[in-house]
């Protein structure tokens, strides 16, 4: 199933056809969709009208430089501050960041969106893509914080997903422009990278996002469409959730070939859904879907549970008590 970007903060005629195809399992949300949260609430409805079929709603709102949503939203923090607050206080960084989990989850949940994709468990050791997204250089500090975190996200009613499999962190290059290649071996991805994944899978994590990043050593194409790497996720990992691609419009897929080769390349590897963002792409990537990529159930484990309305949310203590526990003070 495709998850696919739309261009505005109001639907298009041909964007309502393309909600009609049967491979299209959701909708991603960027600034570009984004007015005021009356707005971006009505145009959650507005897409759930339009599709026939069941569509998971989502967003990339992690905080820090990576929030799709601000005006009238809490102004979260960039994950690396619990990072920094773990080095000599464990416990109270573990406490925010299950927190700061639950702020975000809680606020998107309220205006009618299912996920965020978050966590960023990424090592922090200075990928330009990833930066402060990424809670810590350490594997085992990093692995606790992200077990915390999804435990946040699940208390406020939202599936996470862990990203960027197998580990983006370790790399410079940012893949929105520029392949990247690891070269460690697998033993070192083992002991390092992966270990945050382990953690939060133990934790109840649902999903994962794919890595455009190549590691020759473990495989020759890049970890997204890798065979390889996906069947080590399912067979060695023993994960059973959800594998999303990350975009394939970034200039790090491009390896695959055009369009259709980068989508039945993610596909055949075992992605279960792929992201095309940029809503250029999307007719070229419909017109590729084959049959064997219509998974109807594959979101399913996905989709937001019980969630208040916006005015219930911030009548409650919880709500702020978070927000002052995170230092955050300006009106929502």
């Amino acid at each position: 199933m495709l998850v696919i970007g739309i261009s505005a903060t109001e639907l298009c005629p041909a964007e309502r056809d393309w909600l009609a195809h049967p491979g299209v399992g959701g909708v991603i949300l960027f600034s570009r969709n984004f007015a005021s949260r009356a707005q971006v609430t009505e145009l959650c409805v507005a897409l759930r009208e339009a599709a026939p079929h069941p569509l998971l709603l989502c967003v990339d709102q992690e905080g820090g430089p990576v929030q799709r949503f601000r005006e009238g939203f809490s102004r979260l923090p960039e994950l690396s501050r619990f990072g920094a607050q773990f080095d000599s206080d464990a416990a109270g960084a573990l406490e925010a960041a299950r927190t700061h989990a639950w702020l975000m989850a809680t606020e998107m949940r309220a205006i009618g969106l299912d996920l965020s994709f978050a966590p960023v468990v990424d090592l922090k050791r200075g990928n330009r893509a990833i930066g402060e997204r990424a809670f810590h250089l350490a594997p085992g500090v990093t692995a606790s914080l992200a077990a915390a975190y999804v435990q946040g996200m699940h208390a406020a009613g939202m599936a996470a997903t862990l990203k960027h499999f197998p580990g983006h962190g370790s790399v410079l290059e940012d893949t929105h422009f520029d392949a990247a290649t690891d070269a460690r071996p697998l033993d070192v991805l083992e002991a390092e990278d992966l270990l945050p994944f382990r953690t939060a899978f133990s934790a109840g994590a649902e999903a994962v996002m794919m890595a455009h990043v190549g590691y020759p050593a473990v495989d020759a194409e890049p970890a997204g469409y890798s065979r390889r790497w996906i069947a080590y996720l399912r067979e060695t990992m023993k994960f059973g959730g959800v594998v999303f691609s990350d975009d394939i419009g970034m200039a790090a897929a491009e390896s695959a070939g055009g369009i259709a080769a980068r989508l039945h390349a993610h596909y055949d590897a075992g992605c279960d859904s792929v992201l095309v963002c940029a809503p250029a792409l999307v007719p070229e990537a419909l017109a590729a879907m084959r049959e064997s990529d219509l998974r109807p159930d594959a979101l399913a484990p996905m989709r937001g549970r019980a969630a208040p309305a916006w005015e219930t949310l911030v009548a409650d203590a919880r709500w702020r008590d978070a927000r002052q526990s995170l230092g955050i003070t300006a009106a929502a």
